[in-house]
């Protein structure tokens, strides 16, 4: 079982940066990689970016790509999201998800979510 809770979300101006945080309980948290998904006004939830379990590699969705990172710190059950030059489109509450597919950019290969941080960007 692994429990998600996120963290860093609020208003910022476009062209602003917000470090999201997402803190996972469970001694389980290395065997999962970790994902983050956004779910706009009106939208269906979208994939944002997703890490490995162990060696770090990542994938981040092409609408984020050279904005967005993501990252962990294994020792302390952490995923973060940087989230730089934001726009309106990137207003949404965004998900922190465990998954034990690698990669994937999928929500049902998803075990485990958070509650969701909102995030707004003005113009």
């Amino acid at each position: 079982q692994v429990q998600l809770v996120e963290s860093g979300g609020g208003l910022v101006q476009a062209g602003g940066s917000l470090r999201l945080s997402c803190a996972a309980s469970g001694r389980t948290f290395s065997w999962y990689g970790m994902g983050w998904f956004r779910q706009g006004p009106g939208k269906e939830r979208e994939f944002v970016a997703t890490i490995m379990r162990s060696d770090g590699s990542t994938v981040v969705a092409d609408s984020v790509k050279g904005r967005f990172s993501i990252s962990r710190d294994n020792a302390k059950n952490m995923v973060y999201l940087q989230m730089n030059s934001l726009t309106p489109e990137d207003t949404a509450v965004y998900y922190c998800a465990a998954t034990r597919v690698p990669l994937s950019s999928w929500p049902y290969q998803y075990d485990y979510w958070g509650q969701g941080t909102q995030v707004t960007v003005s113009s």
